[in-house]
């Protein structure tokens, strides 16, 4: 039973974020369009959208980092915008570029993050070491961050925002620019992390494979959420199989699918693409009715991509690429967003 189930059963779930119509605007461009959402105590809950699309921008409102333009928010039982102070000693922070101190070692960085934080010294140094144990560094605890490797960097980073015991850590892009084995690493860290730590986690992810690992996802797109739900809801809210096609002519491809099946495809990464309940039934048909050369043809089951676009009509691949578009010929938002 899901978390997101067992209210709908009646048992008592607090909630750790609530969002209520959260909207950010810089001059004429709407960074984060009026999102409203939940996020349960204990609960991982992933933003999972394109770079561009306001995940950054969000997490940095929840934070008190940034002021919102519009709506309203409550993290930990705080107000982002009546109770700073209070939000911030009751979170943990893990931002897409390293924030370490090169210069130290890391249980130096650890130390002073305590002081910013007033954690009490007493017991300061078991946590620590708890916490360096639990991410595989104890044997680096002295070792200069500067030695560091992008993933040791990392783990450092999470037990740093950890250290003071928030109620809710945030994550924002937690393995970007890592390898496929680190990331994997990563979040064999952050799973056993929420389980010996018992607090809320939000993070933000552009990787479907990330997603999977969440309790619940948002996906945000250009500044908006499209859908809300559990992983495996979300892909079973698709309900069809996606059939794409290679064709020399793409184009009639897509208008004799329209004529002859009823379907409307959309182009994806160079193929014609649909979505048929049973694609391993219907591609035969395809074969004998389309009337036409096909060169490639896949078939796969639903995935949170295909959820995406389903819900934007676009992959992310696609979104990304037209956002890089966007932030390469206007400035301000290359600046702000």
């Amino acid at each position: 039973m899901t978390k997101v189930d067992s209210i709908k059963n009646g048992n008592e779930v607090g909630v750790a974020i609530g969002v209520d119509a959260l909207a950010k605007s810089y001059g004429d461009v709407e960074a984060v369009k009026g999102v409203s959402f939940q996020v349960l105590q204990g609960e991982t809950f992933g933003f999972l959208g394109p770079n561009g699309a306001g995940k950054s921008t969000t997490i940095s409102m929840l934070c008190t980092l940034v002021k919102p333009t519009a709506g309203k928010a409550i993290v930990a039982g705080f107000d982002v915008l009546q109770a700073k102070a209070d939000v911030r000693r009751n979170i943990g922070l893990v931002f897409q570029d390293t924030t370490l101190d090169d210069y130290l070692t890391a249980e130096e960085n650890l130390r002073f993050h305590a002081e910013l934080y007033g954690v009490p010294k007493e017991g300061l140094k078991e946590r620590m070491d708890a916490l360096f144990e639990m991410v595989g560094l104890e044997q680096r605890r002295n070792s200069i961050v500067g030695t560091y490797s992008g993933g040791m960097k990392r783990r450092l980073e999470i037990i740093r925002g950890l250290l003071h015991s928030p109620r809710v850590l945030f994550l924002d892009e937690p393995t970007i620019g890592l390898d496929p084995q680190t990331r994997t690493h990563i979040w064999e860290y952050i799973e056993s992390l929420r389980k010996s730590e018992e607090i809320t986690m939000f993070l933000t992810t552009h990787y479907m494979d990330e997603a999977e690992n969440c309790d619940r996802i948002a996906i945000i797109d250009d500044g908006e959420i499209v859908a809300i739900d559990t992983p495996e809801r979300l892909k079973a809210s698709v309900g069809a199989d996606r059939v794409g096609i290679g064709t020399q002519d793409n184009e009639s491809a897509i208008s004799l699918l329209r004529e002859h099946f009823g379907l409307e495809a959309t182009m994806s990464e160079g193929l014609v693409v649909v979505y048929v309940e049973e694609g391993e039934r219907f591609v035969p048909r395809l074969f004998d009715g389309l009337g036409m050369t096909i060169n490639s043809v896949s078939i796969t089951r639903p995935t949170l991509d295909d959820v995406f676009m389903n819900y934007t009509g676009r992959t992310i691949r696609d979104a990304e690429a037209s956002v890089s578009e966007k932030m390469a010929s206007n400035p301000w938002l290359r600046r702000r967003r």
